[in-house]
Order: structure tokens, then sequence, then C-alpha cells
């Protein structure tokens, strides 16, 4: 039996699954847990499969059948792990933010004269807004605290908050990115805080004093890259703070042999000494997360995302926060995010 910090339970990680404990079969509030991992369900912008939302829920019931010792990670558990209960006001805002969504996703977002359209997608942006406002008022409360913080969600809009929070907390951070996706769009069919411009905002100025100052994000690397419009190709070639792996690079270099550790040395050696890991599961192979929202062929194999998370740490910099998003439910889904969580746990500095 292993006693908890701060806790007058004991704890036999050799033991099967209590079905009534929390994340990770572990107590559901411990008294002065170091990781927390904040739920955000939240999916309304997604416009092709919106699963995200029942993400953080599925990882939960997931996450009972990992073992509390890993090889690789270890066993962050013993440094306290709590799983905050998600706010009510994010389930709230994302029903009434998909019903109005909807018909603006029908349309492709060409609704200009469309008025009662026009006004629904007006709204479904002040819900983004509010929902990024509260996830960095979580999220910086649990840092002023001196805790870390892995957000859990949702689809990549939610990690806006978390980010620009974590970002004020850490001034120069950097941003390693492992998606499918770019997410540097300025806004995709009207919706300007979309899961598709996630990296964008991230980056941007004058996203209200609630999110703080853009200035904060020192470099970006992204991961992965193999779903991309041609504005995104040309701003991460055009804007000196981005750095991308693309999948087919990624690709060729494992078919031609190269040492794919050195390459990612490499990229890890463009960010500062804070880093903050912002991970779309759909930058997985898709055989690993078949039902989330915008699945695309290529990806990362499970071993090779964990080279790149645990990079970070080899390198000498610190893992100072992180995202886990765009997750749904699913037989292989959840247990595979429910592992990535424990790494990234493990990981976090």
């Amino acid at each position: 039996m292993t006693k908890l910090p701060n806790s007058s339970l004991d704890l036999d990680p050799n033991d099967a699954a209590d079905p009534d404990a929390g994340l990770f079969v572990l107590p559901k509030d411990p008294a002065d847990a170091e990781l927390v991992v904040l739920p955000v369900p939240f999916d309304a912008t997604c416009s092709f499969r919106r699963r995200a939302q029942d993400g953080p829920a599925a990882v939960l019931d997931a996450s009972h059948q990992v073992e509390l010792f890993d090889p690789v990670a270890g066993e962050p558990w013993k440094r306290g792990i709590r799983l905050l209960e998600a706010d009510p006001r994010f389930l709230e805002w994302n029903t009434e933010a998909r019903r109005l969504a909807d018909g603006v996703i029908e349309r492709g977002g060409r609704i200009a004269g469309e008025r009662v359209l026009e006004e629904a997608l007006a709204r479904v942006n002040e819900l983004s807004r509010l929902t990024d406002g509260l996830v960095a008022e979580l999220v910086g409360d649990q840092l002023a605290a001196g805790k870390r913080c892995v957000l859990l969600g949702g689809d990549h809009s939610t990690a806006l908050g978390s980010i620009r929070a974590t970002a004020a907390r850490y001034p120069g951070l950097g941003l390693l990115h492992l998606d499918a996706h770019a997410d540097l769009r300025v806004a995709f069919e009207g919706f300007e805080r979309s899961h598709a411009s996630a990296l964008h905002n991230a980056l941007a100025d004058d996203l209200g004093p609630e999110l703080g100052a853009a200035e904060h994000i020192g470099a970006l690397v992204q991961v992965g890259l193999r779903d991309l419009c041609p504005a995104e190709f040309e701003r991460i070639a055009d804007d000196p703070r981005i750095f991308a792996v693309f999948d087919h690079q990624w690709a060729e270099a494992r078919a031609r042999g190269e040492n794919l550790a050195v390459l990612i040395d490499r990229a890890i050696a463009r960010l500062p000494a804070e880093v903050y890991l912002t991970l779309d599961i759909d930058g997985l192979d898709p055989s690993l997360c078949p039902n989330t929202g915008t699945p695309v062929a290529g990806g990362l194999s499970w071993h090779e995302t964990w080279m790149w998370i645990d990079a970070v740490r080899r390198s000498g910099r610190t893992l100072v926060g992180a995202d886990l998003v765009e997750v749904a439910p699913g037989d292989t889904d959840a247990p595979t995010a429910a592992r990535l969580l424990w790494r990234i746990l493990g990981a976090l500095g």
C-alpha cells in the first residue's frame, strides 16, 4: 500500500480498479494534487463530426484500465492527480452554440444577407469567447496555485484559453503542436474561434484582456501537418515564429531510415525553455483514433508521438502545460487518449 500525497487514503497500484474511483482509479478530490486535469466539453464549431463534447467522459471511463505504473512515464499519480468537475456553463453554452451553428455549417458559412443566420453566427462567436475566457480563468487559477494543468477537450478551440493563460504565466512560451491540421485559419465558416483557428488565435493580437497578450508566445513548432489550405501553408512560410514538420517529410525520413530522434531534437531546439503541448489526437495515425472529428490518413505512430513529447524533457526544457483535444468516444479512441493523458501528466515538469 502507498500513501497518497496529503491524503488519509492508501492505494495499492497492484489492485483492480475501484468502479467508484475517479480518474485513473484515484480518489476523486485529493487534498493537494500537484497535477490537475480540466475537462471542457465544448465542440460547437466542428463541421464534420461532433463527438468531442463527450471526450472527457470517455477518457474518464477508459482511464480505469490504465495501469498506475508505466515503464516510460513512471508513476505520476504519486504527485497527486485531480480531475476537476466540468463547469456546467461549458455544456450549457455548447448546447446553445451547437443549435445555432447548425444552419451556418449547413451553408458553409455563406450566410451574407441572412439575418437570422447572421445573428446565430454572432451568438456562437460570443459563446465561444465566453468559453475561452472561462478556460483562461480556470487555468490561470490553477497556475497561480502552483499546479500543472492539462486541459481535456472538447474540440481544439477549447485550447485557446489554456494556451494564453499559460503564456501569461510564462512569457516567451513555446508551443509544441501535434496535429493533422495547421489550425491557422483566421476564421472558418465565419466562426472566429473555430477549432480550425486555434493556433491562429493563439498567436493573434486583440483577443481581449481576458486572454492576455500574444507577444507572450515565443515560438510554435507544428508536427504531423497533412491537411491544410494554401493560406495556412503561406503563413507557415512567412511567420518566423512558426516551424513545421509536415507529415510527408516525416514519412519520407522514416522510409529512408533516417534518425528520427535527430530530426526531433533539431525541431525542439527551436523552442524556448518553457514549452506548452497542444495535442489534437488526429495528429496520430487514424487507426488509433478512428472516431475523432476530422480523421486524416497518415500521422504519427504511438511511439513517435511519445518521442516528440519526451524530447522536451530530454532537451532540458520544461513542459509547463498541455491540452489533449478532439477525443471522441470509441473502443480505440478513448483508451488511446487515456494512456496519452497519463504520459503527458508524467512529462509535466
